[in-house]
């Protein structure tokens, strides 16, 4: 009984904290606030020691929510854009590469990491599967987490403000039209979800988003449902997420924090780097906006870069499209690199 009054204790905590967040960020008007706000002062606290934590029920309905407000976005118009797909892919293939090596060569030189810290440290995406790895590996754990976790916060708040100094509006929430009825909102929510558990049982990434995102897309395609999420529902979605990538840090020693944060940053900004100069060589070739590229292309977690294309208007189809592909690069990337070490 303890124990549960504790962690109710823990999640009023964390969700207070979100909404504090989301509340400065937007009297500040920072870009994206109902993710960027929750995020930096989840992250502030959790650094500072405090107790958060997000519950697993909340986390999962936020991530469906996010996934079907990406599906009201996506309109028959999409397929006109699909045949610029294929350069896409293939340079977003090509940055992936040219990250995980930038990454982590500077890591062994600069930071002086063992090759398979390194490796997992260096790996831009796939947050889970590459942390299940480092527990399979003599890698150092912690320091992997931590860098990981750093460059998943950090773009996260780089894309939205990168976006703003393009001179797009970012402080918007939402996407214009009418909302979804009530019915058809909790049926949808209901559905979604089971879909998405389906999807993680197929060991889909990102399972329970992309569940929604396709029930999404099949039934505004379809015209089986209209509308858009609502905001009251959108936002503390949003909100969620970004208290959510801030809990990342709670438990984290201050040593640990102190070895690898300026490690996760270096990381942060030469993936950032790359991510822009193949966003801007794509531009030249295709006619897409480069705002969406940039969200497609940068290294962030899928849900969170998700969840941005969503607040900021871009083609969530284009967007999940890409992230999906560059974690099926880095399933096969990463075993691999980490066995040619290992041989070495």
């Amino acid at each position: 009984m303890a124990q549960t009054a504790e962690d109710l204790k823990t999640t009023i905590i964390t969700l207070a904290a979100g909404a504090a967040g989301l509340s400065i960020a937007w009297f500040l008007r920072f870009p994206a606030p109902a993710l960027t706000g929750p995020a930096l002062l989840v992250t502030a606290l959790a650094v500072a020691g405090v107790r958060l934590s997000v519950p697993d029920l909340l986390r999962n309905a936020s991530f469906v929510v996010i996934g079907l407000s990406m599906g009201t976005g996506v309109t028959p118009e999409v397929y006109e854009t699909a045949r610029q797909w294929p350069l896409s892919f293939v340079l977003l293939a090509i940055s992936v590469c040219v990250i995980f090596i930038a990454c982590r060569y500077a890591l062994q030189w600069l930071w002086k990491q063992d090759p398979p810290t390194a490796i997992l440290s260096s790996t831009p995406g796939h947050l889970s599967y590459i942390l299940g790895l480092s527990t399979e590996t003599r890698g150092d754990f912690p320091t992997i987490s931590v860098i990981q976790s750093t460059r998943v916060l950090a773009l996260t708040l780089l894309v939205p403000f990168a976006v703003a100094l393009m001179g797009y509006d970012t402080t918007q929430m939402g996407l214009p039209g009418a909302t979804m009825k009530l019915l058809p909102l909790a049926v949808s929510m209901v559905l979604a979800m089971l879909l998405g558990m389906l999807f993680k049982g197929l060991r889909v990434p990102a399972a329970l988003l992309i569940g929604g995102m396709v029930f999404s897309v099949v039934t505004h395609l379809s015209a089986l449902v209209e509308g858009h999420v609502p905001l009251w529902l959108a936002i503390p979605a949003f909100a969620t997420l970004g208290t959510l990538i801030g809990t990342r840090f709670a438990g984290v020693s201050l040593k640990t924090l102190h070895r690898a944060f300026g490690a996760g940053l270096m990381v942060t900004l030469i993936a950032f780097a790359v991510t822009i100069c193949f966003a801007t060589l794509l531009v030249q070739f295709v006619d897409l906006p480069l705002p969406q590229v940039l969200i497609a292309f940068a290294p962030g977690g899928v849900e969170s870069m998700a969840a941005v294309a969503v607040i900021l208007g871009a083609d969530p189809t284009f967007v999940v499209a890409h992230h999906v592909w560059r974690l099926v690069i880095l399933t096969f990337l990463a075993p691999a690199v980490l066995a040619r070490s290992n041989r070495q």
